[in-house]
Formats: C-alpha cells, sequence, structure tokens
C-alpha cells in the first residue's frame, strides 16, 4: 500500500520536514505555506520576557511596535477612516491603546480615547504611553455604564488583551457591551477582550471584532471555538522579535489550513491498482437511518478508497445500488455476517445511522472487538459512551454534545476548554480524536495537537458527520496513520465545504454538496 509522507507532531517533525518553518518570519501572514505554530498566553509572555532580557528590547519598544502595526493595519482596512474611538484599560494592552491614540492623532485623526476609571496606568509602559498621550494633548473620556460610545468611523478595543484573569464585570462588561453596541468596524488589539486565547471560549462579555492584530506569536484560542467568531481574521505582527526566541519552546497546537493538504495526498503510482487504495467497511443504517450510512460511503469512494463494502439493514440494499453502484451493500442480520465481511476490510467506519436497537449493539461490540482500524462517529459514540471501552487504534470525531456523553459532562463545560476536552477523550479511549465544531482539534496521544484552519457555519447541518467519517476512513485505508488520517480528513472535509460554500452560500449548504469538491481536493 502507498504510504503517503505524513504528519508527526512530536517535536514538530515530519519526513525530514521541521515545522518550525512555519514560523512568521514578518509582520504579516497572508496564506499559510507551512502549519502555523499556536501558543498559550504564558508561552507568549515568556516569548517577551526572553525578548527583553536576552535580545535587550525595551518594553516600551514593544509596545509602540505594537500599536504602530495595529495603526498601519488600520490605515490598509479602513483607509477613509477619519473618526476613532480607542477604548483602553489600565494595563499593557491600554498602553497598546494609546500609544496607537497618539500615532493616529499624529496623522491627522480625530481621537477619542474612552478608558473606564479616572486612574492613570500604574504599570510600566502603560504608565510611560498614557505620559506621552498627554504630552501630546490627548485627553479620555471615563466611561459610565449606560453611555454610547463616541461617533467614530472604527473602534479600537484595547481594554484587556490577555491580561484578563476573571469574568469583565462591572464598568469592564459595560465597555465591552458599548462596543459592540456601536455598530462600527473594530479592530481587537492582540485579542478581542473578554475571549480567553488560550482556549477560544468567551464565559462572560466578549468583544467581537472585525479584525484583530495580534502580537510576537500566535494564541491557539483565536482559532478554535468562539475565537472563530470574535476574531475575525488575524494578523500576526512579530514585533521583530526573533525567530530563535519564539521557537524556543514547543507550540501548544498547530494551525493548517487548505495549502497543507499535499503534505499527505501525493500522487498515486502509474501502476496502482484498487488494492493499493484500501478496502473499507461501513457499519450503520439501522432503520429509517438509511441516509446517513449512504453520505458515509459515498464519501469514502469520493476520496479514493479503492473497495467500500457496507453492512446495513436489508431495506437499504436496493437503493444504495441504485444510488451509487460502486459500493457494495450487504445485508447483516447477525455478528457472524459481520465478521465475514469484516474478514476482508482494512479499516471500518462505525456509526452513521447505526441507531441504538439491539441490532446496533451487536454490531458496534462486535466491530470494536475485531481491533482493525476504526473510525467511530455518531451512535457509535453514544454507544462507546455506555462501554468506555479504550479503542486505540481508532480515530473518534464527537462534537460537543458527543464529546460531553463520553466525558460524563455538559456541552458548555466541554466549549470552555476545547483542548482539554480533546486532551481528556484520547487519555480516556487511547484514541485519536477529532473535537468538531468551529475551528476542530486533531489530539492523539504523545502529540501536539492540530487546529484546522477551515470550515464554515453552513456544516451545521445533518450529514456532515457522516461525510466526515467516510473521508477520514479512505485516507486511513490508503495508507496513512490514524492521526496523519483524522488531520488530512478533517482538514479536507473542512476545505471541501468552504468550496461548496463559495459555489452557493452558507445557508443551505447540503453534506452531499462536498462530494465533488472532496475528489477535486483529493488530487491536489
Amino acid at each position: 500500500m502507498d504510504r503517503a509522507a505524513g504528519f508527526s507532531a512530536g517535536r514538530g517533525k515530519r519526513a525530514g520536514v521541521d515545522w518550525s518553518d512555519g514560523l512568521p518570519r514578518g509582520g504579516r501572514i497572508v496564506r499559510m505555506d507551512a502549519p502555523i505554530p499556536l501558543y498559550r498566553c504564558e508561552d507568549v509572555r515568556a516569548f517577551e520576557a526572553r525578548a527583553m532580557r536576552h535580545d535587550g528590547i525595551d518594553a516600551y519598544v514593544l509596545m509602540t511596535r505594537a500599536a504602530a502595526a495595529a495603526f498601519a493595519r488600520l490605515k490598509l482596512d479602513w483607509p477613509m477612516a477619519r473618526r476613532l474611538c480607542v477604548v483602553c484599560g489600565r494595563g499593557n494592552n491600554g498602553g497598546d491603546g494609546l500609544v496607537f491614540a497618539r500615532l493616529a492623532r499624529m496623522a491627522g485623526m480625530q481621537v477619542v480615547v474612552v478608558v473606564g476609571t479616572e486612574e492613570a496606568p500604574a504599570v510600566e509602559p502603560a504608565a510611560r504611553a498614557f505620559a506621552h498621550w498627554r504630552e501630546c494633548g490627548g485627553e479620555e473620556v471615563c466611561f459610565r455604564p449606560g453611555d454610547a460610545l463616541p461617533e467614530a468611523d472604527v473602534v479600537v478595543d484595547a481594554l484587556f488583551g490577555i491580561g484578563l484573569s476573571r469574568l469583565p464585570e462591572g464598568v469592564g462588561a459595560a465597555l465591552i457591551a458599548a462596543i459592540n453596541a456601536a455598530g462600527r468596524p473594530v479592530l481587537a488589539i492582540d485579542v478581542p477582550s473578554g475571549l480567553d486565547a488560550d482556549n477560544g471560549a468567551a464565559p462572560g462579555a466578549a468583544v467581537k471584532a472585525t479584525r484583530t492584530v495580534s502580537f510576537i506569536s500566535h494564541k491557539r484560542g483565536l482559532f478554535t471555538g468562539r475565537g472563530r467568531a470574535l476574531a475575525g481574521p488575524v494578523e500576526l505582527a512579530t514585533l521583530d522579535v526573533p525567530v530563535e526566541t519564539r521557537a524556543s519552546q514547543e507550540p501548544a497546537a498547530w494551525l493548517l489550513d487548505v495549502n497543507q493538504l499535499g503534505r499527505w495526498l501525493r500522487p498515486r503510482r502509474r501502476d496502482a491498482h484498487k488494492g493499493d487504495h484500501g478496502r473499507v467497511l461501513a457499519i450503520g443504517g439501522d432503520h429509517g437511518y438509511g441516509g446517513a450510512i449512504r453520505l458515509c460511503v459515498e464519501s469514502a469512494l469520493r476520496c479514493g478508497a479503492g473497495l467500500v463494502t457496507v453492512a446495513t439493514r436489508e431495506s437499504h440494499v436496493a437503493p444504495m445500488l441504485a444510488a451509487r453502484p460502486e459500493a457494495m451493500p450487504h445485508a447483516v442480520s447477525d455478528v457472524a455476517s459481520l465478521r465475514q465481511l469484516a474478514a476482508h476490510a482494512e479499516v471500518l467506519a462505525i456509526g452513521p445511522g447505526l441507531g441504538r436497537s439491539e441490532w446496533s449493539q451487536s454490531l458496534f461490540h462486535a466491530a470494536v472487538a475485531l481491533g482493525l482500524p476504526s473510525v467511530i462517529d455518531a451512535d457509535g459514540l453514544n454507544l462507546l459512551a455506555i462501554t468506555q471501552t479504550r479503542v486505540p487504534d481508532a480515530v473518534l470525531s464527537p462534537h460537543p454534545g458527543e464529546a460531553a456523553r463520553l466525558l460524563g459532562t455538559d456541552v458548555p463545560t466541554v466549549e470552555r476548554d476545547r483542548f482539554g476536552a480533546a486532551q481528556a477523550l484520547v487519555e480516556r479511549f487511547d484514541a485519536v480524536v477529532v473535537l468538531k465544531g468551529a475551528g476542530s482539534i486533531v489530539a492523539a496521544p504523545g502529540r501536539v495537537p492540530v487546529v484546522i484552519g477551515a470550515g464554515n457555519p453552513g456544516m451545521a447541518t445533518g450529514g456532515m458527520g457522516d461525510v466526515l467519517t467516510g473521508t477520514i476512513a479512505a485516507l486511513r485505508a490508503q495508507g496513512l496513520d490514524a492521526f496523519d488520517a483524522a488531520c488530512a480528513g478533517t482538514l479536507l472535509h473542512s476545505a471541501a465545504a468552504d468550496a461548496a460554500a463559495r459555489d452557493g452560500g452558507e445557508r443551505g449548504l447540503l453534506a452531499s454538496d462536498l462530494f465533488p469538491h472532496l475528489r477535486r481536493l483529493a488530487n491536489p
């Protein structure tokens, strides 16, 4: 079988390619020619401290570089803007905002700085930024809850940044509400205020930004969960912190986009035959759920599996043959029949339309007991939540609700820490896990997690998970290991959904709309 060169997280290397080449070397990221390293806020603080200590970069110099990068972005995105409202907190994020305001004022713009307290910043370098703002004639407007922000072409959010240690409350929460109610474009400095930049959660009030300019290194929470909705497009300014400083810490995650598909989906040998591309057995389709297994089978075929056999109810055999004659459906009524089919399979896709009947449970238990490489989704996950069986050669692909059932918790708990939930699933089931949602996360034992930088809200519709199951199973059958198949399959699936959305819009997007795009993108 063709073993396509894949992805190895560990220290971020694969097949001789050092993933540290994904470290951005300029001020701005336009497209990802290599995976982008993502970090925790504590890592970024350490980079900043190291740059000041070892590289001789003054803290105020970093602040002025940050403000200059954000101001340059504002002029690119809103070149006609003349009136700015800059909302500043008392910390260093507020200091960034004050330097930004001074630069805008010096450029001839009308600038109103809004603060939540009349007290000046007490910490360096924000105190220095405040003094310089006052020296150039700047003044502040002290906000009171219930006030509206001054009229402006653009609102700049420099309220909390990564220094927020608790939920916004009082004046801070009211300021966030006023920013969101202003009805103007919002430029967030470093992170949208109220967003947990580590985990992508926003359990309290949070700014919805039109654009975010982040500093030094990308924060992982901006690319998953609520971060996807709140941050808008994210641009990185490295502030000229040396690459060596930023590369000194292993990333907390890697960000992938469609440009990385070629890492796994290599051209096929000219003398290949169908046996080289894997045999998938899809198990599911209880009474009334024939569509789910049909979608899974179609996606496995479109993504290149050599042979796809189906274990399903007898009533689904004829319709499936009529709709997709390349599939090989079999009526399976007992475990013995399933085992007979599985004897010729290399990968199992378990769960689409499986149901929870006695028939469903017997097939699920028998399939798991085979110990074959597997992709488990949908009702397969619901049954796994009951058995709590460890499945070391499986890929699990839960949405937050299924993840909550698997962990015995609730959806808000999962969404508050998506990375933590994914890792908890990995540890509990000894499996590769795809935690679906905005910025899907792929996690595995001993691997740095991956965030999928693709996908759109149109995917929130029935059948998308079934298509993903078939996609991952097909790539697993073609020789990728479980982690690589999960990364490549989830990326391929999300990129196909983006392509389909570009064709006709997000609203009304169907799972079956992905099929032509899956085939095209599977051949980069």
